[in-house]
């Protein structure tokens, strides 16, 4: 299949293993994410692929073409790095058109193809500017551009929008959503922003502490069917519960038995489990009441974000977090007793 494909890719600086067993396959024209906290391997990877290292095991393929020993300025990547990288000494014209000056591209043809990017970008008349006439944002838009001049087979971003505030960095992460989708290009972002991923990507690759992919695949898969304790805890927010499988099919925690609609193959009777179920899924019912999946406690917290309501509540020694929105919120107050309802079909039970 056309594309980038990664086998068995190893990076080890010394005693350190920064990139363990990474196999994966990305086919063209997607937004891919690689996720992780920091520390992950997620910057490496990219490295990796853009041939800044070179793997100490394992190959690259690019529609079928083995890459791994082949020099960077020969892969004809784009690549914007997390500090910009921008030329402070040149104009913006003429950082975007580095790339095109050293590759012998005609004088003419590189202010073309500066101002034909400056429109795609939406800075359109600054290619006479120098980077310290401009905001954030706009270097932030000067250095996609750069990336962009060579008409990169690959687009890379190692958290590129990381120092930018708030606001301005949904404004760029909807502009880099949007340009991505209108070029058609394979973007490969490397970020440890959940928020950011879940928006941006169609593909996300979770990468863990240990180095190693724990799991790939749409957001939408990821959040709601995660593959371990790891992806369910760092992607959202997720109740995570310790227990046991019983030989009914039950999930024991904490001495009540837990109806799951589903388990995944190979688990045993007997074996620890974890019981995940996201704050969303869980409704709240003032007062204690008995059922199946249901748990009763107190509440010891009440946030209010606006835009969601997250209640606390200690369950006999069980934490336990439920969400909604503000016009479904429970009448519930710190201190009073409430009842939790666990809906089988939204407990998900992962290995521990």
């Amino acid at each position: 299949m056309p594309g980038l494909y990664l086998e068995n890719i190893e990076k080890r600086f010394g005693g350190v293993v920064a990139v363990r067993e990474v196999t994966l396959e990305l086919p063209q024209g997607r937004f891919v994410c690689f996720l992780g906290p920091s520390g992950c391997g997620k910057t490496t990877l990219l490295r990796l692929i853009a041939g800044l290292e070179r793997p100490s095991r394992g190959r690259i393929f690019l529609d079928e073409e083995d890459i791994t020993e082949q020099p960077a300025h020969r892969r004809r990547f784009g690549m914007v790095f997390q500090s910009l990288a921008l030329f402070p000494h040149l104009t913006v014209e003429e950082n975007i058109a580095y790339s095109l000056k050293i590759r012998n591209v005609a004088a003419a043809e590189r202010r073309r193809r500066s101002e034909e990017l400056l429109e795609l970008v939406r800075l359109p008349g600054y290619g006479g500017r120098g980077i310290a006439q401009l905001s954030g944002g706009q270097r932030q838009r000067v250095a996609i551009a750069r990336a962009l001049a060579i008409e990169p087979r690959l687009f890379l971003l190692d958290e590129p929008l990381s120092a930018l505030d708030a606001k301005l960095r949904e404004e760029m992460q909807l502009e880099l959503r949007l340009l991505q989708q209108r070029l058609g290009i394979t973007t490969i972002l490397v970020t440890h922003d959940q928020r950011e991923a879940m928006s941006l990507a169609d593909w996300i690759v979770v990468m863990g502490t240990d180095n190693r992919v724990h799991q790939t695949g749409t957001p939408l898969e990821i959040y709601r069917r995660p593959a371990d304790a790891f992806v369910a805890g760092f992607i959202g927010t997720s109740n995570l519960l310790r227990g046991v499988l019983g030989k009914d099919g039950r999930v024991r925690v904490g001495g009540l038995a837990l109806r799951v609609e589903t388990l995944p193959a190979g688990m045993s009777p007997g074996g620890e489990v974890t019981l995940s179920i996201r704050p969303e899924e869980i409704p709240l019912l003032p007062g204690g009441r008995e059922g199946e999946n249901h748990l009763s406690g107190r509440v010891t917290f009440v946030r209010d974000v606006g835009a969601s309501i997250e209640i606390h509540l200690d369950c006999g020694g069980i934490p336990l977090v439920s969400a909604s929105t503000p016009k479904n919120r429970p009448d519930l107050r710190q201190g009073d007793a409430a009842t939790a309802f666990l809906p089988p079909a939204a407990c998900v039970v992962l290995a521990p």
